[in-house]
């Protein structure tokens, strides 16, 4: 029965018995350290579901691995569990605005401290991994080594412990308390192991000198033994004047008596044949035994298995009693990997400039400088600065705010939303915030639809991943969650997708009264700030410079007018004649909307382009070809050089 556990439902039981079953046979009765279940209510925890960590990289990339998420781009933690801490708050921030504060005074203590912060990393860099050693040696796969790993580990928590009651911060007092580990067991490993502790037991040297009387007369029999035997060969060399004799071990003999074959003769005659017993011969030696070299080898060998007899008796002995501090010394791990994480974000805080957030529990979400905070850590070095952005959507209690977001491709839409969605779930899961300032109400729910990916295996376009994920949010977004979505309806017909998007804003607003950045290419959902409540429009700047398009990535209100599309394809390389041809039919549309009339036969070859083959590049004037004709560059000086540019460039504006 788990009652004494707390009142668990069925799904949970069938769930823990799944996990019981599955221990049983795969490790075939040596079962892990099991703690007791503990329910985790998901009201405390933010939802994220697999599309929207998917999406906003959180921990893998798009294209696999670890680098330039969000988890790489701020993990300074120097523990293996302070790594595994930060990784689980990360895949579920809080909702509680108690725990989240508690968990930015933490980070806020150590930010406004680094002569305590630097202190603390420079013991978590040499503290190992508790949790699996304890893992190790609850499967009796451990070694002495992680008999070692908890013996650093206690000796290290009294360092962290006295560093942190040095300056008594009320907000790592309980960090501070949590540190204090079993006494016993820490002065019971430091005595009993060695300094330089072996990788197996079979190896020897686990126990330290003086630990256990037996073992030290045993350990000495067995090493003076070995200088017995280098006696013994000194005597036998002696004896018959050979001194290439040498005594040798091996696993099939033992201890045995060898001399070149080249004194096979007096070796094999009296009187030597009556004290070495011929054994074996092989090409090139002689192998012999004496008795008195017999005697030695029992007495030698049963010394070594004595011994390693020993050090297991000893090694089981400690195990089961640092098993039996299972309980103390996990929270002691817990504690440690707290102190790791909360280190580690203040560590990258101070690295970025970054600022507490405000936490409440309204439905505010503010914030001003907002930077992306991998995209930030990808542009140090290479000189090119972020720029910041704010963002304001506080919605009211009966009403949503949302923000439709328009501009041209490549400008920073998507790290725009991105970004407010990151900085959200960095502020609840206790760290700060890549910005100058932020206040948050307390977000129940992320969902993010950014970027376009099709599932063919399970039948899904593009366009279908598209809808199923938006009506994941349509359906299960509440009044505290915050919306991402980009680009809703591309993967179809104009109209129909403008109907899609559209809709959606509406059901947005009305139904789900949540808060949202919806950002779309369809300038005409822009008339919806004036038709809903708390819709209001943002774009994304740009200038336009001879003929050319410069990103400004600034967030301002407004509405833009037109995309860049074209403009961005030739960033991207298409030829040349692609691009003057679309410019041309981009045009011809924009003006047939306007009702301004047009050539109708321009668009007749549609949608392949043109059917006619592009018009070849304009030949150079007949002047410049002349000139050119005439110029040798070998023989022209640096004065005249210049001169005969100012002259072609004349000639070329038609001069």
């Amino acid at each position: 029965s788990l009652d004494g556990f707390g009142n668990f439902e069925r799904p949970e039981l069938a769930a823990m018995g799944a996990v019981v079953r599955y221990l049983e046979v795969t490790q075939k009765g040596s079962l892990p350290l099991l703690r007791p279940p503990v329910r985790v209510s998901m009201a405390t925890a933010m939802a994220l579901d697999p599309a929207t960590r998917r999406n906003l990289e959180l921990t893998e990339a798009l294209g696999g691995g670890r680098a330039n998420t969000l988890l790489a781009s701020i993990d300074r933690t120097l523990t293996a569990p302070g790594a595994r801490l930060m990784e689980r708050r990360m895949s579920s921030p809080a909702t509680d605005a108690s725990i989240i504060t508690d968990r930015h005074d933490k980070v806020a203590a150590l930010v406004d401290r680094p002569d305590l912060r630097r202190a603390l990393r420079d013991i978590l860099r040499h503290v190992s991994d508790l949790d699996r050693a304890l893992s190790r040696l609850a499967l009796d796969r451990g070694g002495p080594r992680d008999l070692g790993a908890v013996r650093d580990g206690l000796r290290h928590a009294v360092d962290l412990r006295a560093a942190l009651d040095r300056q008594r911060d009320p907000a790592l007092a309980g960090i501070a308390a949590a540190l204090e580990g079993p006494g016993d067991l820490s002065d019971l490993l430091g005595r009993a192991l060695a300094d330089d502790l072996p990788v197996t037991l079979r190896d020897g040297g686990m126990v330290a000198k003086g630990h256990s009387p037996d073992l030290d007369a045993t350990r000495k029999l067995r090493d003076e033994g070995r200088g017995v035997i280098a006696g013994l060969q000194a005597q036998y060399v002696e004896a018959t004047g050979i001194g290439a004799l040498k005594i040798k071990h091996n696993n099939v003999l033992g201890y045995f008596i060898e001399t070149p074959a080249t004194h096979a003769e007096r070796m094999l005659g009296q009187p030597l044949a009556d004290t070495f017993i011929h054994r074996q011969t092989t090409a090139n030696a002689l192998r012999f035994t004496t008795l008195d070299l017999s005697e030695l080898e029992k007495r030698i060998l049963n010394a070594a298995d004595r011994a390693r007899a020993l050090e297991r008796e000893i090694f089981e002995t400690l195990r089961a009693a640092v098993l039996a501090e299972a309980g103390p010394l996990a929270a002691l791990t817990r504690a440690i990997a707290e102190l790791d994480l909360a280190a580690g974000l203040a560590e990258r805080a101070a690295e970025g400039d970054w600022v507490r957030p405000g936490i409440t529990t309204g439905r505010d979400l503010m914030i001003e400088g907002g930077r992306h905070p991998v995209v930030e850590a990808a542009l140090q070095g290479s000189g090119a600065p972020f720029v910041p952005n704010d963002a304001e959507l506080s919605a009211t209690e009966d009403s949503a705010h949302i923000l439709l977001l328009t501009g041209p491709n490549m400008a920073g839409k998507s790290t725009y939303l991105r970004q407010i969605a990151l900085i959200v779930i960095l502020a609840q899961m206790g760290s700060f915030v890549p910005a100058t300032k932020a206040r948050i109400g307390i977000v129940s729910q992320v969902f993010s639809r950014v970027g376009a990916a099709d599932d063919l295996a399970r039948g899904r376009s593009t366009f279908m991943v598209e809808m199923v994920e938006t009506a994941a949010i349509l359906n299960q977004a509440d009044e505290t969650a915050l919306v991402i979505l980009d680009e809703i309806g591309r993967g179809t017909a104009t109209y129909d997708g403008l109907s899609i998007a559209w809709a959606t804003v509406e059901h947005l607003h009305a139904v789900n009264r949540c808060r949202a950045i919806f950002a779309t290419h369809y300038h005409e959902m822009t008339a919806l700030a004036g038709q809903l409540e708390n819709v209001r429009n943002a774009t994304v700047a740009v200038k336009e410079f001879k003929g050319e398009i410069v990103f400004l990535h600034q967030v301002r209100d407004g509405a833009a007018d037109r995309s860049y599309g074209v403009q961005v394809a030739k960033l991207a390389g298409l030829p040349a004649p692609v691009i003057a041809r679309a410019q041309e039919v981009l045009h011809e549309l924009e003006t047939r909307e306007t009702g301004a009339g047009g050539d109708t036969g321009l668009l007749d070859d549609l949608p392949l382009f043109s059917t006619h083959p592009p018009k070849p590049p304009e030949p150079a004037p007949d002047g410049l070809r002349k000139v050119l004709d005439e110029v040798n560059p070998d023989d022209l000086t640096a004065r005249q050089a210049l001169e005969m540019l100012y002259r072609l460039k004349d000639i070329a504006a038609g001069d």
